[in-house]
C-alpha cells in the first residue's frame, strides 16, 4: 500500500492515498469503458425501438388481369413515404411462391368483380411486420371503397409469441459464444500463450457450440413447443452462431486483451441485437440498424431461424455465409495473434497483473 513518507508504519497515507491504492488507473479506464458501453447500449435500443416506421416492404400484387396488377402496384409505389416497395406479379401462386421463397414479405391479390380482395401475409417472420402491411394496405383499400381479407400463409406457432422465439433463441447462443470465450479469459490469461494454446481454445469452442446448439434448439422445440422446423437444421445454426460469436470473441481477445471482451459486446450485444429484425424486423428499422443488421451475428441468426422455421429453410444461404465469414475471420485472427506472441502469455482476467508481453514472470509465461 502506497504510503506518506510522515506515516507511521502499519498507518494509511490519508483517504486520497487510500483511492489511489484501492483503485489503479487500469481499473478506471476499465469502468470508463463500461459506461460508454452501458451509453452505446441505451442509445443502441432506444434509437433502434422508439418509432417503428415501415419502409419499402417487398410485397407482391396480382390480379386476373395483368394490367390491373400493374396499375396497382403503381399506386402502392407512390404511398407517402415509400412504406412499401410493390411488383407486380402473374398470379396468385407466384405471389404466394414468391412470400415462402422470402421473395417478398406479403401479397394482394386483387378482385376485379368484388369489393373484398385478399391479402398474404407470413407471421412467422415477424407479427409485427405483417401487421404493418395489414395497416398500410388496409388503408389503401378503405380509401378506395375496399376491404381485404387476411390470408396467413406462414403463421407462427401457437408457442411462438409474436414470432419471436426465433430472435431469443438466436441471442442465447450469441450470449453463450461470448462467455464462453470470456470464460476462458479468467481461467488461463486473455490471450493464449502460442499457436497450440489458441488451437485448443477454439477446438473447446467448437466443442461447447455442438452442445449449446443442440440444447437450444431441443429447449426451444420439443420441450416448449415454441419454434417448429427441423431441430437437426436448427442444431447446425446453433453450432455455427455459438462458435462464430465465440471466435470473433477470442480474436478481439487476442488483440485487445481483456478490452476484447467489452469489443465483442459492443458488436454482438449493442449493435448486433438491436438490429437482428427481432421485435421489428428489417423493414421496420431506421436505416443505419436496416443496413447493418443482415451482416452481424444476431441478425444473421435470426434470419436463418425464422427461415428454416417456417419457410422450409428458403433463403437461407446468404445468413450461414455472414455466420461462416465470422467463425473463420475469428479463427484466423485468434490463431494469428497467437503466432505472434512467441509463448508470452496474457494475465488471467481478474488477476490483477498487466497483460504486456513481458508483464509475467518467466516461469509463467508458459501456462
Amino acid at each position: 500500500m502506497t504510503q506518506s513518507p510522515h506515516a507511521e508504519p502499519g498507518q494509511s497515507g490519508g483517504f486520497l492515498a487510500e483511492i489511489k491504492d484501492a483503485v489503479t488507473t487500469r481499473a478506471a479506464l476499465l469502468v470508463l469503458g463500461v459506461l460508454a458501453l452501458q451509453l452505446a447500449f441505451i442509445t443502441s435500443y432506444v434509437g433502434a425501438f422508439h418509432h417503428p416506421k415501415p419502409s419499402e416492404i417487398p410485397i407482391a400484387v396480382a390480379a386476373p388481369a395483368q394490367p390491373v396488377a400493374v396499375q396497382t402496384a403503381k399506386q402502392l409505389s407512390a404511398l407517402p413515404g415509400k412504406p412499401l416497395d410493390p411488383r407486380a406479379v402473374q398470379d396468385e401462386a407466384t405471389a404466394l411462391r414468391q412470400i415462402r421463397n422470402r421473395d417478398v414479405d406479403g401479397a394482394l391479390v386483387i378482385d376485379p368483380a368484388g369489393t373484398t380482395d385478399k391479402l398474404l401475409v407470413a407471421s412467422g417472420a415477424g407479427a409485427s411486420l405483417s401487421q404493418a402491411i395489414e395497416e398500410v394496405v388496409g388503408l389503401v383499400e378503405k380509401s378506395q371503397g375496399r376491404t381485404v381479407r387476411i390470408v396467413d400463409v406462414a403463421p407462427s406457432a401457437a408457442g411462438d409469441g409474436r414470432g419471436l422465439s426465433s430472435f431469443y433463441l438466436v441471442v442465447g447462443w450469441c450470449v453463450g459464444g461470448y462467455l464462453c470465450a470470456a470464460i476462458l479469459a479468467i481461467s488461463a490469461g486473455a490471450r493464449p500463450a502460442n499457436i497450440h494454446r489458441a488451437v485448443i481454445r477454439l477446438g473447446a469452442l467448437l466443442v461447447y457450440s455442438i452442445a449449446a446448439g443442440l440444447l437450444g434448439a431441443v429447449i426451444a422445440d420439443p420441450v416448449l413447443g415454441a419454434l417448429p422446423g427441423s431441430i437437426w437444421a436448427l442444431w447446425g445454426l446453433g453450432t455455427l452462431v455459438v462458435f462464430a460469436v465465440g471466435a470473433i470473441t477470442l480474436a478481439f481477445q487476442g488483440l485487445a486483451g481483456v478490452v476484447g471482451i467489452g469489443l465483442a459486446i459492443l458488436l454482438v450485444v449493442v449493435l448486433g441485437n438491436p438490429s437482428a429484425g427481432g421485435a421489428y424486423p428489417y423493414p421496420l428499422l431506421p436505416p443505419f440498424w436496416k443496413a447493418i443488421g443482415p451482416w452481424l451475428p444476431p441478425g444473421a441468426g435470426t434470419y436463418a431461424a425464422r427461415s428454416i422455421a417456417y419457410f422450409k429453410g428458403n433463403d437461407i444461404t446468404g445468413p450461414l455465409l455472414v455466420l461462416s465469414g465470422w467463425a473463420v475471420l475469428g479463427s484466423a485472427i485468434t490463431l494469428a495473434c497467437a503466432a505472434g506472441r512467441r509463448g508470452k502469455a496474457g494475465a488471467a482476467v481478474g488477476s490483477g497483473l498487466p497483460e504486456g508481453p513481458d508483464a509475467l514472470p518467466e516461469r509463467e509465461a508458459v501456462r
